[in-house]
């Protein structure tokens, strides 16, 4: 893995809950290898129980492996941008409603508004795609989104293409790689396995 000593990477998670596992597993190598993170939660991934466990110990789960706590309004998301506090923003996982908003310009949850608030500074936003309808009515947003300046994703599979052909999730061991690439302006190849 590459050196992030020092890089300060906000970490967005947003509600795809099935993938949180592998994305805190990815969250934990990004620390080791010497980022500084930053947790952000959706409103509704940081007020949702579910099968996959409760609201609280998801947010306490992340915030013990970035070593601070979350932020989770959009109030204390707003200035990560205006007073340069980041260096990078991760959104893993990105969900389709997430991703229709960003490539549509609209901040109205804490995770648009850290991307909008990087942005400004032209910051790398690396998504990490996880949803049901990607190549339906999701594929226009993703489409929109990879030809938009800025922004970077970690590669997409089809995870189950029998049971759910639309469904498309990105493969959370590659998200390291494509933070160290992003950070550099590339994107990582290829973007579709």
């Amino acid at each position: 893995m590459n050196d992030l000593t020092g890089e300060r990477i906000g970490f967005v998670v947003t509600g795809s809950f099935c993938t949180f596992s592998a994305a805190f597993a990815q969250a934990k190598l990004l620390r080791e290898a010497g980022a500084e993170l930053t947790p952000i939660f959706s409103e509704h991934a940081a007020a949702i129980d579910t099968r996959f466990g409760t609201a609280a110990e998801r947010v306490a789960e992340l915030e013990e492996i970035c070593g601070k706590p979350a932020i989770r309004s959009i109030a204390q998301a707003e200035p990560l941008g205006p007073r340069n506090l980041l260096d990078l923003l991760v959104v893993a996982p990105c969900t389709a409603n997430t991703a229709a908003k960003l490539a549509n310009g609209i901040t109205d949850t804490t995770a648009t508004m850290a991307v909008k608030s990087m942005l400004r500074r032209q910051k790398s936003i690396v998504l990490a795609i996880a949803t049901n309808d990607a190549l339906r009515a999701s594929a226009k947003n993703i489409g929109l989104l990879l030809n938009t300046k800025h922004y970077y994703f970690v590669p997409l599979r089809q995870d189950a293409p029998a049971e759910k052909p639309a469904s498309m999730v990105a493969d959370f061991t590659k998200l390291p790689e494509t933070v160290a690439l992003a950070r550099d302006g590339k994107q990582i190849q290829p973007i579709f396995g």
